[in-house]
């Protein structure tokens, strides 16, 4: 993987990786909230993935993700908290084992975060 990342003018920023593309900070979203999205889209994707493999009939998902900082400089990232929301008729343990999947093995977003000492807490949700 080989990205690179070039200033456009005042604070903005455009980024390129495998040849697609993003701005980055101005009225776009900063590295920070980018990293975050990351871990989300990450986990996302494995969950999702996982439950097709378990036959689970997914009828909507989404998650939403929060971080917490360090105050002081590098303001890196200490804690999160994912909330995985499902929709449909899912089987609870299947949906559990999905998300700790993601978390323990494939997610790679998320195993960067904790490497880095940050704390991760994450609970769901099935609403039929």
């Amino acid at each position: 993987m080989k990205a690179k990342v070039r200033w456009m003018d005042d604070m903005k920023f455009s980024g390129e990786c495998d040849g697609k593309s993003i701005e980055i900070g101005g009225e776009n979203l900063t590295p920070m909230q980018l990293i975050l999205m990351s871990v989300a889209g990450c986990t996302s994707y494995d969950v999702v993935d996982i439950l097709k493999k378990f036959r689970e009939p997914v009828e909507g998902f989404e998650i939403e993700i929060e971080g917490e900082r360090r105050e002081e400089y590098p303001r890196y990232f200490t804690k999160i908290k994912l909330n995985y929301k499902f929709k449909g008729k899912l089987n609870r343990d299947k949906v559990i084992r999905a998300i700790e999947l993601s978390q323990g093995k494939y997610c790679s977003a998320l195993a960067q975060m904790k490497i880095g000492g940050v704390k991760v807490e994450w609970e769901y949700e099935i609403k039929e």
